[in-house]
């Protein structure tokens, strides 16, 4: 019986930050990371449920930006709150991916069931191409992306990473 491989090294540290919902705290934070020179791998950022805080997902690369100094720089912004590292295994991570793929009337049909086997949608439709979106993991997004490239992709932008803890699953 074979022992499984142990989980690759994580690339990336992925960060949620909860801050004050003010004009100025993004600048600031981003601020922040380009001074040090870590380099954001994704950013992403929206208001929470409470309309005075909003969160921000940061993901960093492991190599430029040591995870402890990372969380004492961004403790020491005024307007920080909470800085949690959500570990991929315990969290739910999502990216939204929009692209636009050349898709002549000969592989067209094709294109769209291999979108659809992803479970994305068709958008658009020109005479010669495509634009398709998949909202999913975002290592699914790469596998679609590496799909779609040989048939020629023409625009392509994605939002960057969210992600949450995953829930208690133990009953009290």
């Amino acid at each position: 019986m074979s022992v499984p491989a142990p989980a690759p090294a994580p690339r990336h540290h992925v960060l949620s930050v909860l801050v004050e919902n003010k004009a100025g705290v993004l600048a600031r934070v981003a601020s922040l990371f380009a001074r040090r020179g870590y380099n954001i791998f994704s950013l992403a950022v929206a208001p929470t449920d409470d309309e005075r805080f909003s969160r921000i997902t940061v993901v960093v690369d492991v190599e430029t930006a040591p995870l402890e100094q990372v969380t004492k720089q961004l403790n020491k912004l005024v307007n920080v709150i909470k800085i949690s590292e959500l570990d991929p295994r315990d969290s739910v991570e999502r990216e939204l991916m929009i692209l636009t793929v050349r898709a002549g009337a000969d592989v067209r049909s094709q294109l769209i069931e291999l979108v659809g086997v992803f479970g994305g949608d068709v958008l658009d439709i020109g005479p010669d191409e495509l634009m398709v979106s998949l909202d999913d993991a975002p290592a699914r997004l790469d596998d679609l992306e590496e799909m779609l490239r040989p048939y020629g992709i023409m625009e392509l932008q994605r939002t960057g990473r969210v992600a949450l803890p995953k829930l208690e699953h133990s009953l009290s």
